[in-house]
């Protein structure tokens, strides 16, 4: 019998109480209830410099990319700032490249103070296709965040459950067959050696 489908949730904001760790905790029930294990990758228990390419890795970024790289899919979680994702999340993918994300699925989870964090969703979905991760086509977005959880939890069931749909779908589609490499991979030459 196969192990169950392995999937990291890496959470793009550093705030105590971040509302994307919430939803991606809401996220990883859905992993659970589709049979998979998920595992919480929380940046602030990661020594993950500022990304320098002379520097030697540290052991902090040996041991996320480890994770990553035994992921068998990931969900990516981000709060939206000035209309796109994180600079915590984008340190951290810039630590990652090929080995990390080539042919697994992916997840996006957005989340917003304001309305639909649209554009911070797509941003991710360009650097995960370059990556020639397979992204899946449903993703979740946490609008007006403020007023979206209460007490730890989701307020509308509506958005707790479409959440929950995204750890689902990475779980089923975890082992599905990868497509041919992406144009935008061809030109991504620092993620192979920069």
């Amino acid at each position: 019998m196969a192990s169950p489908p392995h999937v990291v949730a890496i959470t793009g904001s550093l705030r105590e109480g971040s509302h994307t760790r919430t939803a991606l905790r809401e996220a990883l029930s859905g992993v659970e209830d589709a049979g998979g294990r998920g595992d919480l990758l929380d940046l602030r228990e990661y020594d993950l410099p500022p990304l320098n390419t002379d520097d030697e890795e540290t052991e902090g970024v040996e041991t996320f990319t480890e994770r990553v790289r035994e992921a068998d899919a990931i969900l990516l979680g981000t709060p939206m700032y000035h209309g796109s994702y994180s600079g915590v999340l984008k340190n951290a993918l810039d630590h990652c490249g090929f080995d990390e994300f080539e042919d697994k699925t992916v997840g996006l989870l957005a989340v917003s103070g304001g309305s639909f964090p649209i554009t911070a969703l797509d941003h991710l979905r360009s650097v995960c296709r370059a990556l020639n991760a397979w992204v899946l086509p449903h993703q979740a977005a946490v609008p007006r965040s403020n007023s979206a959880f209460e007490n730890g939890e989701f307020v509308d069931e509506k958005t707790a459950e479409r959440v929950r749909i995204l750890g689902e779908r990475v779980v089923r589609y975890a082992n599905i067959e990868p497509d041919p490499d992406c144009f935008e991979s061809e030109q991504n030459v620092g993620a192979a050696d920069d």
